[in-house]
């Protein structure tokens, strides 16, 4: 059974959340006021950069040598910034025991896909620039962030570009067509997201191209040769069957791929560590899975 929390932080949800179906900078603004409520570690420094002309926040989320960490926020690919998720960004880090790098990637309707994907594929590569070896970095991110994840490994792999030790994914969007069933099945259960909004923040990011482009929805991408992958997804989003759609693809795919269906969590519970038991769990559990593809005991 889900702990106690989980109701209240649910009935809060409920009384009013971002609305993604309208106004898309009014939605980008309402969701970074809310995020500014987020509590991240303060005894972390946070540090403006450029990683192959991205700017970049930096976390010294942990120790310099041990590798890195790139983290792709979420937030429909039209809102959402590394300051915003830094809190996030900063737990996912010291999980791994690697500090973090999340790029401002470009958002929708400004900069359309394949944008975003250009510009984490940018800051993957200054990170090997910088010596880092392909060995010693994870991928990760959330939401649209974790489609993303999944995109930039997939174009990364199509390149030959080294690929990282892991990529990790919290409550992946893959699939920007919305035809997984859960997008109904389970729109009853979803306090944050709906089908709608989901449907009209996709047609700002592709503006007019195709929704099963493998790198705008890569659910559908081959997803063979991938790098081990973490997902985790809670049972009560909309988004479950994307993460069910990933995982089998990948596994049939013959990549290595751990799922995770967390009971009646929500969308990205994981950014709810500081008051959510199973949100600092999920978040341990993926520090052990990381940091075995690293070979760093725990």
């Amino acid at each position: 059974m889900a702990s106690a929390v989980l109701a209240e932080l649910i009935a809060a949800m409920r009384g009013g959340g971002i609305d993604f179906s309208g106004d898309p900078l009014k939605a980008r603004a309402d969701l970074e006021t809310l995020l500014a409520t987020m509590p991240a570690d303060e005894a972390l420094t946070y540090v403006e950069i450029e990683l192959g002309g991205v700017p970049t926040l930096a976390i010294n989320s942990g120790p310099d040598h041990a590798g890195a960490l790139l983290y792709l926020h979420g937030g429909a690919y039209v809102a959402g910034s590394p300051q915003g998720y830094r809190g996030l960004v900063a737990e996912v880090g010291k999980a791994a025991g690697l500090p973090a790098y999340a790029p401002h990637y470009r958002l929708a309707p400004e900069h359309a896909f394949p944008a975003a994907v250009e510009d984490a594929v940018a800051a993957y590569r200054a990170l090997l620039v910088r010596g880092i070896p392909a060995s010693r970095i994870v991928i990760a991110g959330d939401s649209a962030g974790g489609g993303l994840t999944l995109a930039t490994l997939v174009k990364l792999r199509a390149e030959g570009t080294a690929l990282p030790a892991a990529g990790y994914l919290l409550s992946p969007w893959a699939d920007l067509a919305c035809t997984v069933a859960t997008m109904q099945s389970k729109a009853a259960d979803d306090p944050s997201l709906d089908h709608t909004s989901l449907l009209a923040m996709a047609a700002l990011y592709l503006a007019g191209q195709d929704a099963d482009h493998p790198l705008a929805s890569p659910a559908h991408a081959d997803l063979a040769g991938l790098p081990p992958l973490l997902v985790q997804v809670g049972s009560a989003e909309i988004l479950l069957g994307d993460a069910l759609l990933v995982a089998d693809r990948a596994g049939h795919a013959g990549t290595h791929v751990q799922l995770e269906v967390w009971p009646e969590m929500i969308h990205v519970w994981q950014s709810f560590h500081f008051l959510l038991p199973e949100g600092r769990a999920a978040l341990d559990g993926a520090g052990a899975f990381l940091r075995a593809r690293l070979g760093v005991s725990a």
